[in-house]
C-alpha cells in the first residue's frame, strides 16, 4: 500500500444489532482528516488485510470516526477478525476518507434506501440532509428489527425514516419500483445493500435520468468470464516515461506490481476506488462498480484494480 494511513485508537465496541458492532475510532495524536457523508475508509487489519467501511456518523465531527461491521459468516475472515479481536483501546491503521457515493447537497428531494449493513452511509447522509433543512426521506429494509443496526442514530428523524422487516409478521420486500414512481420529479436516489437489492434498485430506476441515480457497492456484482477486460495493451506511464505491456490474463494492477511499481489499492475488485488513476489518453474498458456512468463515459479515470483498454495503447498519469 502507497496510500497515506494512520493509527487511532478504539475508543468504544457497540452492539448494534445482530451480528453487527459499531467502532469510535478516535485521534491518538493528530485531528483527523474531514470528510463527507457518503465516505468510507481502509480499515487494516493482521496479515495485510483490508476491509472497506462506511463512516456513519455526522461529517462535521472531527474528533471520530464511526463504522460498523457485520459478522459475516462466509466471509474471509476480515469482519470475524474486527467482532473476536478488536476491543476498547485496540490500535488499529486505517487510511483517509475516500468518497465515491457523495451526497448532492441541493437536490430538491432525496430518497435513501438501505439494505442491511447497507444503512451505514445514510445514515450519515440523513444527518447532513436534516442540518441543512433538505426534504428526503430514508427507507431501511432489514429481515427483522434484530437485524437492524443504527435505529438510536435514526430515531431523532421521525417519520422520515421508514422502516422495512420483510421477516416479521405481515412483512414483504419494499416495493422499489412502487417507490420510485411516487417520488417528486427530479428526486436523487441512493442505494446500498446486498447485490439482489441493488439489482432491483437497478430495475427500479432504469427510466431515471443517470445523474439522479446513486448506487454503493461493497462486493462486486457476478460477471461473465467471457466479460472479464482483455490483455494484450501497452500502457505508458507519463510520469515516469515507462511503457509496460499488459499481457492476456493480466491486470494493469498485476503489471505494474510485477514491475516494482508502488500504486495504491485495497480491494482488487473494483469497489472501494482506491486505485483510481488519472487517463490521459486511451480509451478505458471500465469494469469497475464505483464510477457513474458519466464518468466512465468522460473516461477522464479508471481503476486499474479490474479495468482494461479498448485500443493499443493507455497513457496514464503515474
Amino acid at each position: 500500500m502507497s496510500e497515506t494511513t494512520f493509527e487511532v485508537r478504539v475508543a468504544s465496541v457497540t452492539a448494534e444489532a445482530r451480528d453487527i458492532v459499531s467502532l469510535e475510532l478516535v485521534a491518538l495524536a493528530r485531528e483527523l482528516p474531514p470528510f463527507t457523508a457518503g465516505a468510507h475508509i481502509d480499515l487494516h487489519l493482521r496479515d495485510g488485510v483490508v476491509r472497506q467501511y462506511s463512516l456513519l456518523n455526522a461529517q462535521d465531527e472531527r474528533h471520530r470516526y464511526v463504522i460498523a461491521v457485520q459478522r459475516e459468516r462466509e466471509g474471509r475472515g476480515g469482519s470475524a477478525y474486527v467482532h473476536d479481536a478488536l476491543r476498547e483501546g485496540s490500535i488499529v491503521r486505517i487510511s483517509a476518507p475516500r468518497n465515491h457515493f457523495a451526497l448532492i447537497e441541493d437536490a430538491p428531494h432525496t430518497v435513501l434506501i438501505g439494505g442491511g449493513i447497507g444503512i451505514t452511509p445514510l445514515v450519515s447522509m440523513a444527518a447532513r440532509l436534516a442540518a441543512l433543512g433538505r426534504s428526503w426521506e430514508l427507507h431501511y429494509c432489514a429481515r427483522t428489527r434484530e437485524h437492524a443496526a443504527a435505529r438510536d442514530k435514526l430515531a431523532p428523524f421521525g417519520d422520515r425514516v421508514r422502516f422495512n422487516f420483510d421477516q416479521e409478521p405481515g412483512g414483504s420486500m419494499l416495493d422499489l419500483a412502487a417507490l420510485v414512481a411516487k417520488s417528486p420529479a427530479g428526486s436523487h436516489f441512493y442505494c446500498c445493500g446486498p447485490l439482489p437489492m441493488l439489482a432491483a434498485f437497478e430495475q427500479a430506476t432504469a427510466s431515471c435520468a443517470p445523474e439522479l441515480v446513486h448506487v454503493e457497492y461493497f462486493s462486486p456484482k457476478a460477471t461473465d468470464a467471457n466479460d472479464a477486460p482483455r490483455g494484450g495493451f501497452d500502457v505508458v506511464l507519463a510520469r515516469s516515461g515507462a511503457t509496460l505491456h499488459v499481457g492476456e490474463g493480466k491486470t494493469i494492477l498485476d503489471t505494474l506490481i510485477d514491475a516494482g511499481f508502488d500504486v495504491s489499492y485495497s480491494c482488487t475488485e473494483g469497489v472501494c476506488g482506491s486505485c483510481e488513476t488519472p487517463v490521459l489518453e486511451g480509451t478505458p474498458d471500465h469494469r469497475d462498480f464505483v464510477l457513474s456512468v458519466a464518468e466512465k463515459a468522460a473516461s477522464k479515470t479508471m481503476m486499474i484494480c479490474c479495468s482494461g483498454c479498448k485500443d493499443e495503447r493507455l497513457v496514464l498519469d503515474l
